[in-house]
């Protein structure tokens, strides 16, 4: 140790420890902050049904100009809700990828962890004007999580026979 440098010197093997959780924070971790930062984003104004709908609705007609305004709000509906499904599908992967899941009582940590912030993601939805809480999306994106588990699973471990 020296005096007066005003730095304290770090021994190689605590820049290793370091180095380590940085890599695995990198890699396992900052892709989940990504995908939820995502999902927070879509759930602002952003993604709202009124600015989706100026995409889905056009491409529709475009498609089939003959289409009904009834029939384009079922398939933007359904759209949606695919995006629902698709989001915590992939949450729920990423979170099992970062939990390094091997067992099905971690499967069971990803799964909550995964529904908490879908409950928590439609909270943040009240105080959106243009958006609005709903327990059924709720349970939509747990349907994605189990998905997602699910094929998170099969990659993982495809000579599972469960």
């Amino acid at each position: 140790m020296s005096f007066g440098s005003g730095t304290p010197e770090i021994s190689t093997s605590a820049q290793l420890v370091v180095s380590f959780f940085v890599r695995a924070f990198l890699k396992y971790w900052l892709p989940v902050l990504a995908w939820i930062i995502f999902i927070f984003v879509g759930s602002t104004d952003l993604l709202s049904a009124e600015h989706t709908s100026r995409f889905i609705g056009p491409f529709l007609r475009w498609f089939a100009p003959d289409i009904s305004d009834a029939t384009i709000g079922s398939i933007q509906l359904v759209v949606r809700k695919c995006g629902h499904v698709t989001e915590y599908a992939i949450l729920a992967a990423l979170l099992s990828r970062a939990l390094r899941v091997h067992r099905e009582r971690v499967l069971v940590l990803a799964f909550l962890l995964s529904a908490t912030y879908a409950a928590l993601d439609e909270f943040h939805q009240s105080f959106v004007a243009t958006r609005t809480a709903s327990a059924w999306d709720v349970a939509i994106d747990c349907v994605g999580v189990l998905i997602g588990l699910m094929l998170y699973r099969l990659v993982r471990n495809p000579k599972s026979k469960s």
